[in-house]
């Protein structure tokens, strides 16, 4: 008789670990596949049915109302002064068409530099209203993930990122993440 055909306890006692590590190995992989839970939610929607959204956005509105009132203030002058100094620079002595020449580049570098403050005092607002909204909506969507066992949420305002995805197969979940919110 062959020797290899010959029984040996230690070699099925082997064989057995070597059957039960495959299991214990691929036992959860098939489990796990069974188990997977999949949402998606729209983030813009949702975040333009927070309040805070609405108050940021108004306060936004404000500000912006307020520099651009400003800045029309400035332009005003800005242009009757230059009317004014094209008007009379032929006429004028040179000392007073060098000094209101001066006032025109200043009064134009004083509306520039106000606008570009504007515009960075604006985003710097932008980022201290609504970046706390963010951070609400995101521990609300970890939130709803983590109490009802889903693996991934994604969103789908980003459908850049997104090549396929079936409606089927996962689960709609703004409506979840709402109600964490308290929105209706």
């Amino acid at each position: 008789m062959p020797a290899n055909l010959i029984r040996n306890p230690n070699n099925e006692h082997i064989m057995t670990k070597r059957i039960l590590l495959a299991l214990v190995c691929f036992l959860p992989l098939t489990l796990f596949a069974q188990d997977i839970k999949i949402g998606f939610y729209n983030k813009a929607e949702i975040f333009q049915a927070m309040p805070e959204t609405v108050e940021a956005t108004k306060k936004i509105d404000q500000i912006v109302q307020a520099y651009e009132k400003e800045l029309s203030l400035i332009n005003e002058e800005y242009q009757k002064k230059g009317a004014d100094y094209v008007a009379g620079r032929d006429t004028m002595p040179e000392a007073i068409r060098l000094r209101r020449e001066a006032e025109v580049t200043d009064l134009q570098q004083r509306l520039q530099s106000f606008y570009q403050d504007s515009q960075d005092n604006i985003k710097k607002q932008q980022q201290d209203l609504i970046t706390p909204i963010y951070k609400k909506l995101d521990t609300a969507i970890k939130a709803v993930g983590q109490e009802n066992g889903y693996l991934l949420i994604f969103d789908t305002s980003v459908t850049a990122s997104l090549s396929y995805w079936s409606v089927d197969k996962c689960t709609d979940v703004t409506n979840l993440i709402r109600a964490k919110l308290g929105l209706k």
